[in-house]
């Protein structure tokens, strides 16, 4: 496998500045020695955490992509951005990151937008490819959207829209007048395992689960398009492999066939032989009218001195009610092939289920399901009612290899 990228030499400048002599070279990734360094913005994320597991996986001994926390590279500050790109010298740039979406005006303007513009020009004035995640928030409603349709700048945006919706735009002024290299990868509502924050998507499964959600907050025919975070990092890596025809360019990645927002709530109803939510619609005036009823009790209790929000997704609650789903035509009309075409948010959901109910279990976050279902060997029980007789257990254990019998399975895109 090959990677086409920009190999730097370095020109004396004045301090400040990131100007570099730049050298097209192709780098042939399957020899030895020749292991090329990416930094990933945003790495402790759902889609961040993807793509550093599937090069440190897939692309070991090729690539090696750092991942530096806010501690070690803020994107508010550039100067912090110009000392760890000149130490790194990295061979491309992919920024996941972004402020909490019901983040204040200062901080989305500084992370989601002015960082992104941060970066793409040291990915510029480096000579190297910059690949950007944004998000279908940046598009109106609607049924099967391009690429092309996106949504004015006006003032009375949200924060999160806001920024993002600048910074694509910034990204395209960057093409046309300083020759930048990028993509941008816009997301619909994104699903996979091992994310560990309760957000997005697996904030509505979190309120399933909890039997915090009596009834259907959407309507019956709202459809939208979902994302799986297994298979982006496929994309990602085919994009940097083909600059080329992914350079400059816009891609939604979605799968094919949009959801219907009721179905889904009922099949993990049903996965999970719960009476609620309730198949009734409830009407978004009473919805909204109930929210504001919520944010006004929890600014109460915070007075109080009690640590209280509402869920930050709730301020996208009108787009629960709406259709918007996103056109895969230029993604599937592209040369990249999809690793596992028939894997759905339905087909993920037995995955999903089990990893986050086991995980909230752990955390106290929830009350305990059917243990022989997700124990099947019961040691979770043991432990708390026969603790000398796991302690046995694991001690005959002991005599059997370790390392043989841990089986090495890369995390594939059926499991997000």
């Amino acid at each position: 496998m090959c990677l086409v990228a920009l190999v730097t030499e370095k020109i004396p400048e004045k301090p400040g500045n990131l100007h570099q002599h730049t050298i097209l070279e192709k780098i042939d990734m399957t020899q030895p020695g020749s292991e090329k360094t990416g930094v990933l913005l945003g790495g402790s994320g759902l889609i961040g955490g993807s793509l550093v597991y599937y090069f440190k996986t897939q692309a070991e001994g090729r690539i090696n992509v750092l991942a530096p926390n806010s501690k070690k590279l803020s994107l508010r500050d550039p100067n912090d951005i110009r000392r760890y790109f000149e130490k790194a010298k990295p061979a491309f740039i992919i920024n996941c990151a972004i402020a909490a979406i019901d983040s204040d005006p200062q901080l989305a303007y500084e992370i989601n937008y002015l960082g992104t513009v941060y970066l793409a020009k040291a990915a510029q004035e480096l000579g190297i490819p910059y690949i950007h995640l944004s998000s279908a928030a940046v598009m109106p409603t609607g049924l099967n959207l391009d690429e092309e349709n996106r949504l004015s700048l006006v003032p009375d945006l949200h924060n999160y829209t806001k920024a993002k919706l600048m910074a694509e735009l910034t990204l395209e002024h960057l093409r046309e007048t300083r020759g930048l290299d990028y993509t941008t990868i816009r997301l619909g509502i994104v699903y996979g395992a091992h994310d560990h924050k309760i957000q997005g998507f697996h904030r509505l499964f979190f309120a399933i689960v909890d039997r915090s959600m009596p009834v259907l907050f959407t309507r019956e025919n709202a459809l939208h398009s979902y994302s799986n975070a297994g298979k982006l990092p496929y994309f990602v890596a085919h994009a940097l492999e083909n600059r080329a025809e992914f350079s400059g360019q816009t891609y939604n990645f979605v799968d094919p066939n949009p959801v219907s927002l009721s179905q889904l709530i009922l099949t993990i109803k049903s996965y999970l032989e719960l009476k609620t939510p309730r198949e009734i619609y409830l009407p978004f005036p009473v919805a909204h009218f109930g929210m504001g009823i919520m944010t006004r009790l929890v600014r109460l209790i915070t007075r109080l001195g009690i640590e209280a929000r509402m869920p930050a997704e709730l301020m996208f609650l009108q787009n629960f009610y709406e259709t918007q789903t996103l056109s895969a035509a230029k993604l599937q009309n592209s040369s990249f092939m999809d690793p596992n075409p028939e894997a759905t948010i339905f087909t993920e959901l037995p995955v999903l289920i089990q990893y986050y109910v086991t995980r909230w279990e752990h955390l106290n976050l929830i009350e305990p399901f059917n243990k022989e279902f997700f124990d099947p060997r019961r040691r979770a029980e043991e432990f708390l009612h026969l603790p000398d007789q796991l302690l046995q257990e694991i001690h005959e254990e002991s005599d059997l290899p370790f390392l043989k019998q841990c089986a090495l399975v890369d995390r594939t895109p059926e499991g997000g």
